[in-house]
């Protein structure tokens, strides 16, 4: 097959074979054999499935005594798709022994990878021959999945307070209509006192949680 046509994949495990196979000489030029892999699209077993973009099992843990990565359904670019392979394919090399410790930054700083460990990226040298790869690869064929906005968190509901102990409950949004419920301490109605989403978080704290919720992790078990 003429390397210069991108291929026709029709699964999200396919693809991400091919890219295993496209990604051998990065590894081979840094010294590294890339050992047998199973890959898959899925969620993140044991991390936040909003943050953690791709995740390494070792061997020990799969009935085929093979390393499995798992590309998180957020993504669809096949660029970052292939950026956050390179981050677990080190993981497998390293058979998730020292987790995101020494060895896999040196594994990871030889194929192209800078930034802290756990959000470790593709330079922008890498970066070019991630996008080269891409292009012969073809269509990831993958939608991403996008998730809702996050919940009102306990801070971010109304609350009742008792006017004489301060004792402070939060009231699920069904209840609210029902009004405040009576003080178990001094058997008084309690006030409420409303605490709005949007008045929850100042604007600065608004944006370091869309921040922190962008913020590209990589997950190893």
């Amino acid at each position: 097959m003429n390397d210069n046509i991108a291929q026709i994949h029709t699964t999200r495990e396919s693809w991400l074979q091919a890219a295993v196979h496209a990604l051998e000489p990065v590894f081979s030029k840094a010294g590294f054999a890339i050992p047998p892999v199973k890959l898959s699209c899925g969620w993140p077993a044991s991390s936040s499935p909003r943050s953690t973009l791709g995740q390494c099992w070792p061997r020990e843990r799969s009935g085929d005594m093979v390393n499995e990565i798992f590309i998180s359904p957020r993504l669809e670019d096949p660029v970052e798709v292939l950026d956050t392979l390179v981050h677990e394919l080190c993981h497998a090399i390293d058979d998730c022994h020292s987790g995101h410790g020494q060895d896999f930054k040196d594994i990871a700083h030889c194929v192209g990878l800078e930034g802290p460990a756990k959000s470790a990226h593709a330079t922008e040298e890498l970066k070019v021959r991630l996008m080269m790869i891409a292009e012969r690869l073809g269509n990831y064929p993958h939608k991403a999945i996008v998730f809702p906005p996050p919940r009102a968190s306990n801070q971010q509901r109304s609350k009742a307070r008792c006017g004489q102990c301060g004792y402070e409950v939060s009231l699920l949004k069904k209840w609210e209509s029902m009004g405040a419920p009576i003080c178990p301490r001094d058997n008084i109605r309690m006030e409420e006192v409303g605490v709005s989403i949007e008045s929850a978080l100042s604007p600065e704290e608004e944006q370091a949680r869309k921040e922190k919720d962008r913020e590209i992790k990589r997950a190893v078990c």
